[in-house]
């Protein structure tokens, strides 16, 4: 047994599914809005209308952080999770379950309960708005996502208790996810501690899986990473690869055996908005997904490469910018320094490829030979041009001018040929494996509404 914590926004039955599910489970009942109430001596309504929205969410926090890590059943306030260290505190050592219900369905259910306004919006409009706002947080704080619009309280509550006695990946979909992992080429030390999670004896049927999902991805350090985060913050998750040269295949397998989160490498970005259900403004204006999350069997879609990207040159804001390549990296790569007011110009050794992304963003795109001609202030390598054992550098020495900014996106190794070439050049360099902190620290948020210091990230990676 462990805790058992509700997430979701109001009318979504949360405190009488927590009521009835605590009762089947023979566990104490939390709510944190009535242990608000009893801490404070109001009910919520006096709260907001003494003191305020800010007075409120500073004892939530203190509330949630005075939650013992015990056998219950715990139901959150509506807006709980948008506070990071709320989300780290009822993450750790519990299993989570977002209920959700359509705007129609929680209107009918607040239209007579006393709350404040958070928006001063007509009740439906501000039920979408914050719906709207929240459900990237709900999405990523939770391990399991039941709808509750057509269930009453009773309902989801034997589904939860059936979910926490035999999860949601039976043996036979276990054994398939893990003959589909065998047969591409992952570590057997990998393999096999997938196979220690999904079938042995003494499995735990709530384990959620990750994947890096690529052609190839034996290079990641990702499952390195997240399984020793997830291990950090004692979270019931495993980290493995889908190493393999079919994006669909993968998807099929990872919806059949109900994978929860998916990095996105080369070559699949792209690819992967064919299966996005939902994606970010980012996704959209980049046009690539690096980061998949299953909800409700809807695929969300994000991109945190470019926050990877931008932060190393945040400080070379206005500059003049040059990205060599056309994929969704170099996407990424132009939207994050335009972001930054840079003077962008993509360089390839096939122009006609990046028209499509040159158009995208309204920048010019230049064979490599041109790259002298322009004198970037920062080049950005977002290639796999120098990737594993590969001696080559993507552009010639003689383009590489003192004082210049060089990023390599690759990360694997991490002094690239090409960081080497540009530091005997005089070049200021950036190893990709900064993009992979940062890019790292935005997918595990989005993974698991955690948001975790980049110093422990690049401790372990670097």
């Amino acid at each position: 047994m462990v805790r058992i914590v509700l997430t979701g926004f109001r009318g979504t039955g949360k405190t009488r599914v927590g009521e009835l599910l605590a009762h089947m489970l023979g566990v104490p009942f939390f709510d944190t809005d009535a242990l608000i109430e009893k801490r404070v001596g109001m009910t919520i309504y006096e709260i907001f209308q003494k003191h305020g929205e800010e007075y409120f969410r500073k004892k939530e926090c203190e509330t949630i952080a005075s939650l013992k890590l015990a056998d219950s059943v715990v139901s959150t306030g509506g807006g709980a999770i948008m506070n990071p260290s709320n989300v780290t505190a009822l993450r750790q050592g519990s299993t989570v379950f977002l209920l959700t219900a359509d705007d129609r369905t929680v209107e009918q259910r607040i239209s007579r309960t006393e709350r404040p306004s958070l928006t001063k919006l007509p009740l439906r409009e501000e039920i979408h708005e914050l719906q709207a706002i929240r459900r990237p947080f709900y999405i990523a704080s939770a391990d399991f996502c039941i709808n509750t619009t057509r269930k009453n309280a009773n309902e989801t509550a034997l589904v939860l208790r059936h979910i926490l006695a035999e999860g949601t990946l039976t043996l036979k979909d276990a054994t398939s996810l893990l003959s589909f992992v065998r047969r591409t080429p992952i570590a057997p030390e990998e393999a096999d501690a997938l196979e220690l999670t999904l079938t042995s004896p003494g499995r735990d049927p709530l384990t959620r899986i990750y994947a890096v999902a690529g052609n190839p991805c034996n290079h990641s350090l990702s499952p390195i990473l997240f399984n020793r985060l997830f291990s950090q913050y004692r979270m019931n998750c495993h980290y493995t690869r889908l190493c393999w040269p079919d994006f669909g295949e993968i998807i099929r397998e990872a919806k059949k055996t109900d994978i929860r989160g998916l990095s996105v490498t080369v070559p699949f970005k792209k690819e992967a908005l064919d299966y996005i259900g939902e994606a970010d403004e980012h996704v959209k204006a980049i046009g690539a997904a690096n980061t998949l999350v299953m909800c409700e069997g809807t695929i969300f879609g994000f991109n945190t490469d470019w926050t990877g990207i931008r932060d190393p040159v945040r400080h070379l804001k206005g500059s003049r910018a040059a990205v060599i390549g056309a994929g969704g990296a170099a996407a990424a790569a132009v939207y994050a320094l335009q972001s930054l007011d840079m003077d962008v110009t993509i360089f390839t050794r096939s122009p006609a490829k990046a028209e499509d992304l040159a158009a995208r963003f309204s920048v010019q795109v230049e064979p490599l030979s041109g790259i002298s001609k322009t004198e970037p202030d920062v080049l950005i390598n977002a290639t796999p041009v120098g990737m594993g054992s590969d001696t080559w550098s993507p552009v010639e020495v003689s383009m590489l001018k003192q004082g210049m900014t060089v990023y390599d996106l690759v990360y694997t190794p991490a002094d690239t040929p090409l960081l080497k070439a540009a530091r005997k050049a005089g070049c200021i360099t950036i190893p990709g494996t900064e993009m992979f902190v940062g890019q790292a620290c935005a997918q595990f948020r989005c993974f698991t509404g955690i948001e975790v210091p980049p110093a422990i990230v690049r401790g372990y990676v670097i």
